[in-house]
């Protein structure tokens, strides 16, 4: 038995509503928290982390993923070290010593739906995307170029391109 120090009015707050999924697409996220904790039948231990929708209908929405990074089955690791590779290239982090390092670092998700299995309904994966690099990216970036002055110009200093940054 829980004995409460005041007396519980239900009607006073609003109850918790049944979570829903996230409807299969890219967005715009970021890790906004992240921990390791022990795996169940602790064996191991995963990463686990919270991102939250940047923009969108879905703006402010969280979605959580975990990654079995310790683990008897070599596999399993192999699978969380990779999708750990892929946030890092996702965020332009290439080596991190503390998961914190990914936080805040917009980047492109695609989520997907997850048919129910082993008794649990259906859920939300996620993969993380690579930035857009190159002449695709630039192409559908760059603004028409302005017609072309009657006197030459001297040619402007190149900014370093976002994508060449080494985080």
């Amino acid at each position: 038995m829980a004995r409460f120090d005041t007396s519980f009015d239900a009607t006073s707050v609003e109850p918790t509503t049944p979570y829903e999924l996230l409807p299969a697409g890219k967005y715009s996220a970021q890790i906004v928290e992240s921990e390791m904790r022990v795996t169940r039948n602790g064996m191991g231990q995963f990463l686990w982390l919270m991102l939250d929708i940047l923009d969108g209908p879905y703006k402010g929405r969280k979605i959580f993923d975990q990654l079995n990074l310790v683990n008897p089955n070599p596999t399993t690791v192999e699978i969380a070290q990779r999708t750990l590779s892929a946030i890092c290239h996702a965020t332009g982090r290439m080596h991190v010593s503390d998961s914190e390092e990914l936080h805040l670092i917009p980047m492109t998700i695609q989520v997907k739906i997850k048919p129910p299995k082993n008794g649990y309904g259906e859920s939300n994966t996620i993969a993380y995307l690579p930035p857009e690099k190159g002449a695709a990216a630039i192409a559908r970036t760059a603004k028409p170029a302005p017609a072309a002055p009657a006197i030459p110009a001297a040619p402007p200093k190149m900014a370093s391109a976002p994508w060449n940054k080494k985080g």
